[in-house]
């Protein structure tokens, strides 16, 4: 009953994505700095709003995953789990894989290893989420078997005599 269900690997992994973070956002900004003026206009502006989002994604993302996983709290790790699937995968694969960006040496290492960070954190967050909802699911399931089995069931006899003693309305004594 007292099982652990927060995951070691993911846990590691955000504190080590914790000391990782600052370094990708000081090399992806001095990178964009050198690389700013050779972009075209729209390049410019997508890639300010990405830094922007993606650093305050990450932090929210971060402090989800640590409450979620250490305190073993579904809704906290669900929201990491979204946040990294559906919002920072796709903006560390796009910063990837665009050739449009001009992309450094630097910058293609800094993305590749944040984007491993990622892969591998939405699959222990999946695995780790699966668990801890079965362990909710079975213990709630129990807490309702035990409620019922505590509860008097009225037995099948003692409804007939019920039923019986009941006066119908309208009638008159019989």
């Amino acid at each position: 009953d007292n099982e652990i269900l927060s995951s070691l690997p993911l846990q590691m992994s955000l504190y080590f994505n914790v000391y990782f973070f600052p370094f990708w956002w000081l090399s992806t900004v001095v990178i964009l700095y050198l690389k700013y003026p050779d972009l075209s206009d729209y390049y410019k502006f997508i890639l300010v709003t990405i830094m922007i989002l993606a650093s305050l994604i990450e932090v929210i993302r971060l402090y989800l995953g640590y409450m979620g996983n250490l305190q073993e709290k579904v809704p906290e790790l669900a929201g990491f789990w979204l946040l990294s699937l559906l919002l920072q995968l796709p903006i560390i694969l796009f910063l990837l894989f665009n050739e449009g960006l001009k992309i450094q040496p630097l910058e293609r290492a800094v993305h590749i290893v944040f984007a491993f960070f990622l892969a591998f954190q939405v699959i222990t967050a999946f695995v780790t989420l699966k668990r801890m909802v079965n362990k909710l699911a079975t213990h709630f399931h129990l807490k309702e078997f035990h409620r019922l089995e505590e509860q008097p069931v009225p037995s099948f006899c003692s409804l007939g005599r019920e039923e019986r003693a009941v006066p119908m309305a309208g009638r008159g004594p019989t």
